[in-house]
């Protein structure tokens, strides 16, 4: 058990010392690359423009537009139980 603990406390650990240098390089790479950076942000937008469709449509299509017709609302379910199910 102990050494279980051990083990994920040194993965904590090393995550952690991970993502510090990552994020260093990134701002590195951001700030001395920033004048290449600048002309390409334009393209950027729009291409992020597909992939968040993408993304928010959880790469499923179009066909979840008719789920409505699925479920039932509540009220639809308690006129159904005034009537006696019918």
């Amino acid at each position: 058990m102990q050494d279980q603990q051990a083990r994920n406390s040194q993965h904590k650990k090393n995550n952690l010392i991970m993502w510090i240098f990552l994020g260093i390089i990134l701002y590195f790479l951001i700030t001395e690359h920033w004048a290449h950076i600048v002309p390409f942000l334009p393209w950027l937008l729009l291409a992020a423009c597909p992939l968040m469709h993408l993304i928010m449509h959880g790469g499923q299509g179009h066909g979840g537009h008719n789920r409505h017709k699925e479920h039932r609302h509540d009220s639809d379910a308690d006129e159904d139980r005034d009537e006696g199910g019918r």
